[in-house]
């Protein structure tokens, strides 16, 4: 999606953190790396295997501040953290109307942009991590040099869109905590229509629903965010839709396909229910209610 050159942002729905960063004050397990490493990236719900949140982050000297130099849809077009601050501020906008159609008291999440590494009250993460949503700290977390390997590892075209996607799905986890469809969900076990999966095909739902009213999300004077969304740019989501389908990558892993270990969903399902999403709304995004055979 391209901006409105003359879009206003507002500013500091993102912060940014530097390199280092620690977890009350001491070390994070192997277990927690583990598990990050394992999930890939994306829609990843890590409260089952680290701390139960109480652990608070200590920044350890890093720098935190909010991206205050993105003021203009134009700066969104150019600089990726700018594109960052303003799908954040779209989201919001999006999802402080969308929720009460959903029932839910909807509060905004935290999105840190970070570098190398950093903590979170779901463990130590690090730039192979990729984005994720930490339910303790009801936080995005990202460092932007993943969209490198969306498009070189993953075989995703990495447009504009394809970057806000990922942000969009990650913003999705965030409004399925306030529904309490995290802490309802059974989540440990795996397959094509595990909860795992249906958690994660919710998320691309949203994501595509915000997608779908983008376009009307309007700044603090009333002016809309984006231009009128083209085929072109939906192509570019779906591209990144398809390249972190369970099977697409473990065919790149290990040249075979195994449903019964999916914990996202495949590439066609992951692509369907963003298509759902973003032709239909968030309304239409109950993934739970659906026999295994319809995911």
């Amino acid at each position: 999606m391209t901006f409105n050159d003359d879009s206003k942002l507002s500013g500091g729905k993102v912060q940014r953190r530097g390199r280092t960063a620690a977890i009350g004050g001491g070390t994070v397990g192997i277990g927690a790396i583990v598990v990050f490493l394992i999930a890939q990236f994306t829609g990843v719900d890590l409260s089952g295997f680290v701390d139960d949140g109480t652990t608070q982050v200590q920044d350890q000297g890093q720098t935190v501040q909010p991206a205050e130099e993105c003021r203009t849809g134009r700066d969104a077009n150019q600089r990726v953290e700018c594109r960052m601050e303003g799908a954040a501020e779209s989201l919001d906008d999006y999802w402080t109307d969308e929720s009460r159609q959903l029932g839910i008291s909807y509060e905004t999440p935290g999105f840190v942009l970070f570098h190398g590494s950093t903590g979170t009250g779901c463990g130590q993460a690090s730039a192979a991590t990729g984005p994720f949503y930490c339910p303790p700290d009801r936080s995005i977390f990202l460092d932007t040099a993943f969209y490198d390997d969306l498009q070189s590892q993953y075989g995703s075209s990495g447009g504009p869109l394809a970057q806000m996607y990922v942000v969009a799905h990650e913003w999705g986890h965030h409004v399925q905590q306030l529904q309490g469809t995290f802490a309802d969900t059974d989540r440990s076990g795996t397959g094509a229509s595990s909860g795992s999966v249906r958690v994660e095909l919710q998320a691309d739902c949203y994501a595509g629903a915000w997608v779908g009213s983008a376009a009307t999300t309007e700044d603090a004077d009333g002016r809309t965010f984006f231009e009128p969304i083209s085929r072109s740019q939906i192509a570019d989501a779906l591209s990144a839709a398809s390249a972190v389908g369970d099977d697409s990558i473990q065919e790149r892993a290990t040249g075979r396909v195994d449903p019964d270990s999916f914990t996202h969903g495949s590439s066609e399902q992951r692509q369907a229910w963003f298509t759902r999403g973003y032709e239909r709304g968030a309304t239409a995004c109950d993934t739970f209610s659906v026999p295994g055979s319809s995911l």
